[in-house]
């Protein structure tokens, strides 16, 4: 039998004590509440101890969570988690409880209301329209990798959206894929698009010889790389051998290799477009300056 924990976890982070007591026992969620696994949100219903702050705040103003805290919930990737929680609460309703959190008002579906969480898709969208496009993406291309939500289905609500911040979430939705693995890797394809680099593409596979190698992000016709490289980068010595043999055969193979850290994608974004144009001008044989 699955703890209370687990319970509540696939559950998305909360339950009513019904919930609990028919996956479980009494006994267990008793046990489960001394021991601290799960906390009391409100009466009846019980939460995650990592999400209680949230939930809790979603259960008192009678909302749901959303927006980046909704993405938490959800295990989305971000780039700053949120402080405060985010509650969206029905339009219907006046905000009453005296828990700190950021408000947002909409219509809410039955569904998200029972789950105290917006769903997929909406979080999405929220996310889209409030943050700047990278972190947007990072989120976008996340959801879509769950197998949750395709880019059609994204793509149609995102166009029937309406108010502020529609014109990013058209944009991200347009632009979100699947195929990305990490959140670096699409804030790294974010700053490409939003400098007019558009030609990069995701976890390209290539065939060198009947040994495939994929990489972050490549542009085939001129056989360049990107790799976007995390703090956990080379942290063990059979992982730094493993990569260098990849990377030498890359450029045996004809292929250049730009690689990029957390600090540059992040700190530095104007550089790596400064640096990636230099190098695509050589592969086209473009003259540059100096």
């Amino acid at each position: 039998m699955e703890s209370v924990a687990e319970v509540v976890v696939q559950l998305g982070g909360w339950a009513t004590a019904a919930d609990l007591v028919k996956a479980t026992s009494r006994r267990a969620l008793a046990g489960a509440l001394r021991r601290g696994d799960v906390i009391r949100l409100a009466r009846g219903i019980y939460g995650h101890p990592a999400l209680a702050t949230d939930y809790g705040a979603a259960v008192s103003h009678h909302g749901v969570l959303s927006h980046t805290s909704a993405a938490a919930a959800w295990r989305l990737p971000l780039l700053v988690p949120p402080t405060v929680p985010h509650v969206t609460v029905p339009t219907n309703r006046a905000a009453r409880s005296t828990q700190k959190a950021v408000l947002h008002w909409a219509d809410l579906p039955k569904d998200d209301l029972r789950r105290r969480l917006t769903n997929l898709e909406r979080t999405v969208l929220d996310c889209a329209r409030t943050l700047p496009f990278g972190e947007a993406l990072a989120v976008a291309d996340a959801a879509l990798r769950t197998g949750r939500l395709n880019a059609e289905e994204l793509q149609a609500a995102a166009f029937k959206m309406q108010g502020p911040g529609r014109p990013n979430a058209v944009r991200v939705a347009a632009a979100a894929d699947a195929r990305a693995e990490s959140f670096l890797e699409s804030m790294a394809r974010a700053v490409f698009l939003e400098a007019g680099l558009e030609d990069f593409e995701p976890q390209v596979v290539i065939d060198l010889g009947g040994r495939r190698i994929r990489v972050d992000l490549g542009e085939r016709g001129i056989r360049l790389a990107v790799e976007a490289e995390g703090h956990e980068y080379h942290a063990a010595p059979p992982q730094f051998a493993a990569d260098c043999r990849r990377y030498n055969e890359l450029v045996a193979a004809g292929w250049l290799v730009l690689l990029f850290t957390y600090q540059d994608i992040i700190l530095d974004p104007a550089g790596v477009v400064a640096t990636t144009r230099a190098v695509r001008s050589q592969r086209l044989g473009v003259p540059t300056n100096g």
